[in-house]
């Protein structure tokens, strides 16, 4: 690799506690933490692929492959969910020496982002949550195919252009190979199998960080979604937007699950912006727990 958007992109191995977790850094400044969701085939690359170069320029970024998810390991046995992959990140960031840094977590990547603001606020800067889970809501159709996905490529581009996309032309036939061959990797498709296998419901209510933590949660925080997400219901950031004392909310119209993907530049130019205020947060007493 000749260029420092080439080692970004093929990353880096470290031991966190005995677990191999394959992870993407670069950029100096303010650290942030990025999360991926949990399609199949994700990788923090594969996810945050259009953000992380630029992001790089302006800030340190961080962005791990949970453990079970990418190239990071598969440990024998491991009880994979929330709290696993709460402690795998505070592991993470601790094994990088970060003390405080702010996270934007897409879907399953928002969930953990509340939970771990939640367990650790010392931790939190402040929280970009995009398409989040970790309130109630009931089983969506697009998320029930997307946990439920078996491998082909007639499959992988059905996610995409029915589910993950609002516009499906998005559903290149390059794209659908690269993201169904993500998914057939060595592993991969066997840990994501046993991560929410049916009933699915139960793994929603598992992500839920309970209100009155939620309103203990005084970091600023922006909320982005699609409004056609057809994954997670727009429903969610409304509850964020009135559960959370410091939260602002954008809806991208004619926009899907993959904000960070369909709305690329947008997307970047606001959690920049963002990221790059006065880290002090305002203090509301309009959220009552």
């Amino acid at each position: 690799m000749n260029t420092a958007a080439d080692a970004l992109a093929g990353g880096a191995y470290l031991d966190v506690n005995g677990i191999r977790t394959h992870f993407h850094e670069a950029g100096s400044g303010r650290t942030v933490l990025f999360v991926h969701g949990s399609g199949p085939g994700v990788t923090a690359w594969a996810n945050w692929r259009f953000t992380l170069p630029p992001a790089a320029e302006r800030m340190h970024v961080l962005a791990p492959d949970l453990v079970g998810f990418g190239y990071s390991a598969r440990p024998e046995g491991a009880a994979y969910g929330k709290d696993l992959w709460v402690d795998h990140l505070i592991a993470f960031l601790e094994a990088k020496g970060v003390s405080r840094c702010a996270i934007v977590g897409n879907s399953l990547g928002g969930a953990l982002a509340l939970a771990l603001a939640a367990r650790r606020p010392d931790l939190v800067d402040r929280m970009v949550l995009m398409g989040p889970a970790g309130v109630p809501f009931e089983l969506t159709e697009g998320l029930d195919a997307v946990w439920g996905y078996e491998p082909s490529l007639e499959a992988m581009h059905d996610l995409i252009a029915r589910y993950f996309a609002y516009d499906a032309s998005i559903a290149t036939p390059d794209l659908v190979r690269l993201r169904y061959e993500a998914s057939v990797q060595p592993g991969f498709q066997e840990s994501y199998a046993s991560m929410f296998p049916p009933p699915r419901q139960r793994w929603i209510d598992s992500l839920v960080t309970a209100p009155e933590a939620l309103c203990k949660i005084d970091a600023p925080t922006l909320i982005l979604h699609g409004r056609d997400d057809v994954v997670v219901p727009l429903m969610n950031s409304l509850t964020l937007l009135n559960s959370l004392p410091n939260a602002d909310l954008h809806v991208f119209g004619k926009c899907g699950h993959w904000v960070q993907i369909e709305r690329a530049q947008e997307f970047a130019a606001m959690v920049f912006a963002f990221l790059e205020r006065d880290s002090a947060a305002p203090k509301s007493g309009s959220i009552r727990c």
